[in-house]
């Protein structure tokens, strides 16, 4: 059950798509009105200690669904574990690219949803579908994500954006949330989820996205757009 106070979401018509999904279909997929990102933990310290993905691409899918919350106009909520203490400080590419982000500062707790002032920013935003991410998996992400969807929150993990000691850790945490009704995605698959379709005014901002997170779509955007100029 969601607390009392907490309000629905308004459901909103998703622009340039020539049928709204019916209630189960707009349920199967992600709905853009209805997001917030909790960005948990993404600190210097515990990135050295991630082996189940490159370090560089953990920080680059961060980044990119940073801007993807900016880009659908959807709330940021930051946190980290003693950030003055050898997990680190947060990484700091959320100052340029997320400045206006909520920070929450726990008071030593390890499972954010254990923060009283964490869980009231998650209310004040008035949604209900939690995107997640964070570093560990198996522990920052994994605890608030399962506390959350018993809450009554619908929860999506971005695994390429969060990182773990273990190839093993992570795998088991990715069977933990299947077995719990957590929804696993990647970084590109929340990009198209929200993005939902090119008829729209801002396609040249999404395409953009689309080039930032995998560079190789970089390329076939750019061969296209030669190929056009040659043509004219």
């Amino acid at each position: 059950m969601l607390f009392a106070f907490q309000a629905q979401a308004q459901e909103e018509p998703i622009p340039g798509i020539t049928r709204q999904p019916s209630e189960a279909a707009a349920d199967a997929l992600i709905d853009p009105n209805d997001v917030v990102v909790l960005l948990l933990d993404h600190q210097t310290g515990l990135f050295q200690t991630v082996k189940d993905i490159p370090v560089d691409d953990l920080r680059r899918n961060t980044v990119a669904l940073a801007r993807i919350a900016q880009q659908i106009d959807a709330p940021v909520i930051l946190t980290a574990s003693e950030p003055d203490g050898p997990n680190g400080p947060l990484m700091s590419e959320f100052d340029e690219v997320i400045p206006d982000a909520t920070y929450v500062a726990r008071q030593g707790e390890v499972s954010a949803w254990d923060n009283d002032d964490f869980v009231r920013a998650v209310e004040a935003t008035g949604r209900r579908t939690l995107v997640m991410a964070g570093v560990w998996t198996s522990v920052c992400v994994a605890f608030p994500a399962l506390q959350a969807h018993a809450d009554g929150y619908k929860v999506y993990a971005v695994m390429d954006a969060s990182g773990d000691p273990s190839e093993m850790a992570s795998r088991t945490t990715l069977a933990r949330f299947t077995q719990a009704g957590i929804i696993p995605v990647t970084t590109n698959v929340m990009l198209s989820g929200l993005h939902r379709t090119w008829n729209r005014d801002d396609a040249a901002e999404w395409g953009a996205l689309y080039s930032e997170l995998v560079p190789n779509y970089h390329a076939v955007s750019e061969s296209y757009l030669r190929a056009q100029e040659a043509a004219n």
